[in-house]
């Protein structure tokens, strides 16, 4: 691939990590917003984040054949074609104020994500070298994340009224008769249909754009010998699903739990703050604070990775920072103020693990689907599926929360980083199921070595 058709590639994917980040991280302010306009508990109100990522679950494999059928730029455009249709159900849920019916456009945006990572992150790994994959990843996730840091604001911006904090204090008082509190819920849950009947309009124009775009299929080669551990190339004849391969079992799953983390992180600090008494259109902010975090790790991982340090050397240390901060979340206890807020120095905590969480996603790409050969493609799938953790977690952490605390809910944050630096240092090393089989394989790469 020459220089000119890499770059343009990169900046056709850079345009849509953007739009990941637009619609993905909108749901850490659509929480609190579903939460005020509909009635909802704090555990209901995590189905926003369970209905948008269990379709990562459903249909990541179905994205994955689908792929295969059509080719990637095809895919691409029926990605964006369901994004369109999620945001256009918008509309009508908002005109009968059905929560229902909002979940269904969710799970639809979450179906065109579903489709568009499957055919975007193993393009950025394949598009260039596996040893700066995290780099390219880096790039990639700058986009999402900025993306990240506009989306609840504008949203914010769109929707939110500089009156609203008192609207929000009668709601809250309970002192409005029935009538008068379901003209003022209804108003308020109907200012999402401009904003989202734009969105549509953007998101199918930008499918068929890509569409006829000069982005290049790409098709993966069968086997890919030169490793760090040529172990695989070894053995690949013998590996013909994708069981076969250990570290990717264990990658998915270091997947389903990172992404859990970060989506607890960013979409539950809104309500965190909120419990410290920091009102809707201050904590709006949070979220950004995080994610602005993150893009502070993914330059860092640009400049760094690999010519200062290895992507699994930054994975090991990401890991690590990640379980120390949560341990923050959930043991430290003193009032700060920053940025104009005064809150506890927890939910400061809270923000930064978005730092570490910057390159463990990078990180465990590569290393989860080298030497996958034509398993490529359903291999990605698979660690699409692990996206779900998005949605499992966020209830988790809601239903801890509304029986002991929201503070009381993060420690779901501790087993998960738990496991990623075991991942990080072990888990992705391990090619065989059985440890006979693992040591007889070592004593094959000494003879060679």
């Amino acid at each position: 691939m020459n220089k000119k058709v890499f770059y343009t590639s990169m900046g056709i994917l850079a345009v849509m990590y953007f739009v990941f980040g637009l619609v993905s991280w909108v749901n850490a302010i659509l929480i609190p917003y579903f939460k005020i306009a509909l009635e909802l508990t704090h555990f209901q109100s995590y189905f926003v984040t369970f209905a948008f990522y269990i379709a990562y679950f459903v249909m990541a494999i179905p994205s994955g054949l689908l792929l295969n059928r059509v080719g990637y730029k095809k895919g691409i455009m029926y990605g964006f074609i369901f994004l369109s249709l999620g945001a256009l159900i918008f509309v009508p849920a908002a005109l009968m104020r059905q929560y229902a019916v909002f979940l269904a456009g969710l799970y639809c945006l979450g179906t065109g994500l579903a489709i568009l990572q499957t055919a975007a992150n193993p393009y950025v790994t394949i598009v260039g070298p596996i040893d700066s994959a995290a780099q390219r990843m880096s790039v990639m996730g700058i986009f999402n994340k900025s993306a990240g840091i506009i989306a609840p604001l504008l949203f914010a911006a769109v929707v939110f009224k500089s009156t609203d904090d008192s609207t929000f204090a009668l709601l809250e008082a309970g002192t409005l008769s029935e009538t008068e509190k379901n003209i003022i819920l209804q108003e308020l849950i109907r200012r999402v249909i401009m904003p989202y009947s734009i969105l549509a309009a953007l998101l199918l124009l930008t499918g068929i754009g890509i569409r006829y775009s000069v982005l290049p299929e790409i098709e993966e080669k069968e086997d890919e010998p030169k490793e760090e551990n040529n172990t695989l190339s070894v053995v690949n004849p013998s590996k013909k699903s994708l069981l076969d391969y250990p570290y990717l079992i264990f990658g998915a799953i270091a997947i389903f739990l990172h992404v859990g983390t970060q989506v607890v992180a960013i979409d539950t600090i809104i309500n965190y703050a909120g419990s410290m008494g920091i009102g809707l259109l201050d904590a709006k902010f949070f979220p950004s604070y995080t994610l602005i975090c993150t893009i502070i790790g993914y330059l860092l991982g640009i400049l760094l990775i690999p010519r200062f340090v290895s992507q699994k050397t930054a994975l090991q240390f990401c890991t690590a920072l990640g379980l120390l901060l949560s341990l923050g979340v959930v043991l430290a206890n003193h009032t700060v103020s920053l940025f104009g807020h005064t809150a506890n120095i927890s939910i400061w905590f809270l923000a930064s693990i978005g730092f570490p969480n910057a390159l463990i996603y990078a990180g465990i790409w590569p290393l989860s689907i080298h030497n996958l050969g034509k398993l490529t493609k359903t291999g990605s799938s698979l660690l699409i599926m692990g996206l779900s953790g998005n949605a499992i977690l966020p209830l988790i952490y809601g239903a801890i929360g509304d029986h002991y605390g929201l503070r009381a809910g993060y420690w779901v944050l501790i087993p998960c980083f738990i496991y990623l630096v075991w991942f990080a240092f072990h888990g992705h090393t391990i090619n065989y199921w059985k440890r006979e089989k693992r040591i007889q394989n070592e004593k094959i790469d000494n003879r060679e070595g």
